[in-house]
């Protein structure tokens, strides 16, 4: 699970977020903060993967405590959520290495989405002890046009539009059939994230699935293009 601290001073926004991530597989709240005096004592007693930074904080700036939170706490992620929109403190984030800012208010969709497409490039940096440029491509690969953004709307939750794309290019060439955890290694991610991509494909009927003895005798779901190939 990735155990996140919401850092709020306002309990009903803090309430809402929190109410967000209880629906979004994965993650679980590791407790709030009030104010940066309150997010140092979280960070001493619990363990915290990600936080959730608000910029006016009552006792100090969000974008203050970057520096000492890369400093203390290099192992944690930090994702911003406020009402402010000066260019400089998103300048100042991006600078300190934040994963992602939202400008509030946030909706339940965009929520869900951001938090998504965190834990995917966790997953993706977690299941290679080296990288290539489709692994690359895929992390940083998250800037979409409005198109792309609608077409995410139509996707459940863990599938991005992206990715997908890039899956169903694997799957076209694929006519003797792959298993997930050799998409996986085509695509620079987990075994698990592979297979809930394709298995979406099954699903749509955009890829057929069938089960395939291996050579110590267990039997192991291949993927395959929908269309079988025909003898001519």
């Amino acid at each position: 699970m990735i155990k996140v601290l919401i850092a709020e001073d306002d309990f009903r926004i803090a309430a809402i977020h929190e109410s967000y991530i209880q629906k979004v597989q994965g993650f679980q709240v590791a407790g709030k903060a009030k104010s940066a005096k309150d997010l140092w004592e979280a960070l001493q007693k619990e363990q915290v993967d990600l936080i959730l930074l608000d910029v006016y904080m009552p006792d100090e700036l969000g974008t203050n405590l970057l520096p000492l939170l890369r400093e203390r706490h290099p192992e944690v992620d930090v994702i911003i959520i406020t009402a402010a929109t000066e260019t400089m403190l998103l300048r100042d984030a991006l600078h300190y290495g934040v994963v992602h800012y939202l400008i509030k208010p946030v909706t339940a969709q965009k929520f869900t989405q951001v938090l998504t497409e965190y834990k995917e490039k966790r997953e993706l940096i977690n299941s290679k002890e080296e990288v290539n440029q489709t692994m690359i491509d895929l992390f940083f690969g998250q800037i979409q046009e409005e198109s792309q953004q609608k077409d995410e709307r139509d996707l459940p939750t863990g599938i991005n539009s992206l990715t997908l794309d890039k899956v169903k290019t694997f799957m076209a060439a694929e006519m003797n059939g792959i298993t997930a955890e050799e998409l996986g290694e085509k695509m620079g991610a987990s075994r698990t994230t592979a297979r809930r991509y394709v298995e979406y494909l099954v699903t749509t009927g955009e890829c057929r699935a069938e089960l395939a003895y291996g050579i110590i005798g267990r039997p192991e779901r291949k993927y395959y293009p929908a269309k079988k190939q025909t003898e001519s």
